[in-house]
């Protein structure tokens, strides 16, 4: 079974729960550059209510980005979840789409090291103060 992609046709009725874990060869299949590693854990509760099924997932983890300013790897926490109900047209519910979008969207518009963490040598360069 893929990652993210719950077969309905091996799905009880009532409540389900999954388990996936994610690293950036799941952004690379995006074309996420910006994604320079990922340790993601996605724990997805389905409640299979007959024709819909209702998602409840959380996501943690951390990703690690550029840094906006000296362009070092910068960790990023990430702690998002998400309620969604769904009307599936196949026997497969793939969740990829959602999980990736909601990652990144949690993420900070500027991503920068906490002052005094990027790179000197890099930071010699600019005309800015850290």
């Amino acid at each position: 079974m893929q990652p993210f992609v719950i077969e309905l046709r091996n799905l009880a009725s009532g409540s389900s729960t999954f388990e996936w874990q994610a690293g950036c060869e799941f952004f690379e299949t995006f074309g996420n550059p910006d994604i320079l590693d990922a340790s993601i854990a996605v724990s997805v509760q389905v409640n299979n209510l007959g024709l819909t099924l209702y998602v409840k997932a959380a996501i943690r983890g951390s990703v690690t980005v550029p840094c906006d300013r000296c362009l070092e790897g910068l960790q990023l926490p990430v702690e998002v979840s998400f309620e969604e109900t769904y009307t599936p047209e196949t026997m497969q519910l793939d969740l990829s789409q959602d999980i990736y979008d909601f990652v990144v969207l949690s993420l900070p518009m500027k991503r920068v090291h906490a002052e005094g963490l990027c790179n000197s040598e890099t930071i010699k360069y600019l005309n800015v103060e850290q």
